[in-house]
């Protein structure tokens, strides 16, 4: 739009001063552009006010739109400013003091869902063109929903197969593991259900990693366990002690991995923080699973030949 001197108005993104301010008018000459426009925006983002806890939009300049904006505050206390977007209004706050530090708040009663919407709008407008519809489609959800479905029919297809394996390599502690996985699959979905946990794609992948992790835990102490079996101890002894030799490693890893997602969560995207929080929650569920259930499981066991705990040596005996 043009003013009468001639002047662009609001073609992309613009920050205009109301002149005359007995006037509601967001068009012609009633609003001056500033020359402060979204190139000039470095960031706009929802906070909430530490009196009220009610949503707000900060906003933070370059150095060139510090100038500015301090200027222009400063001269126009307790008049209107018009934000415009692609030549359409977006917010019309006032000004109450100047601001020269380069950051503002938009404060006023809206809910949390706009305070979003006009933050997006606000950094959408930091784009130095306008943007102009060419095309407009709508795509469903079924898309992102397939995807999931797939990667836990993949995380599905991969644990029959790990548990299978187990199962004829490790015999009865395999058995065993299988059942401490279902049990920790549930701890797991039933977290999910209760804080609740948007299980989206890269929240599948935590998922799916963290049985891996489950699953070598496991793996450790059997093998440590039959390597006291080797050593002629007891079966009761064997299970202790290599539950004893494998907590180490067991917990030197799951620490390290849970400092990993603890600085993922913290420094990541949401999409990034999602896999984070998905993934220590795994953690955590998994070493219970391993060194609490499947450790009463073998404890209870009747079972006392040692070719069912997986020990090979000729010399198959009963303890």
């Amino acid at each position: 739009r043009q003013n009468e001197e001639g002047g662009d108005i609001a073609s992309a993104s613009h920050i205009l001063i109301q002149k005359l301010p007995e006037t509601k008018e967001l068009m012609g000459p009633n609003y001056v552009n500033t020359n402060l426009s979204g190139k000039q925006l470095e960031r706009a983002e929802v906070i909430f006010d530490q009196n009220t806890n009610l949503p707000e939009v900060s906003l933070e300049f370059d150095a060139e739109g510090t100038q500015l904006f301090a200027e222009i505050t400063e001269k126009n206390v307790d008049k209107t400013v018009a934000i415009y977007l692609d030549g359409s209004p977006i917010s019309t706050p006032v000004v109450n003091e100047p601001i020269r530090e380069g950051q503002a708040v938009i404060s006023g009663d809206f809910d949390l869902e706009e305070a979003r919407t006009l933050a997006q709008r606000l950094n959408a407008g930091a784009l130095p063109v306008p943007i102009t519809l060419i095309n407009q489609r709508n795509i469903g959800p079924t898309l992102g929903q397939e995807s999931i479905e797939k990667s836990l029919l993949a995380g599905l297809i991969g644990l029959i197969v790990l548990s299978l394996f187990i199962i004829i390599y490790y015999r009865l502690p395999g058995v065993m593991a299988v059942v401490a996985l279902i049990i920790y699959g549930l701890i797991i979905l039933a977290i999910f259900k209760l804080w609740p946990v948007t299980l989206t794609l890269a929240g599948v992948a935590g998922f799916i990693i963290s049985i891996g992790m489950a699953v070598d835990a496991n793996v450790l102490i059997f093998e440590r366990m039959k390597e006291e079996l080797r050593n002629k101890k007891p079966l009761r002894q064997a299970i202790e002690d290599g539950f004893k030799r494998a907590w180490t490693s067991i917990r030197d890893s799951n620490i390290s991995t849970l400092i990993t997602c603890l600085i993922l969560a913290w420094m990541g995207t949401s999409l990034i923080q999602g896999f984070a929080i998905t993934l220590m929650i795994g953690i955590l569920v998994s070493m219970f699973s391993a060194i609490v259930i499947t450790r009463t499981f073998l404890r209870l066991s009747p079972v006392k030949n040692l070719w069912w705990y997986g020990y090979k040596d000729k010399e198959k005996k009963d303890v």
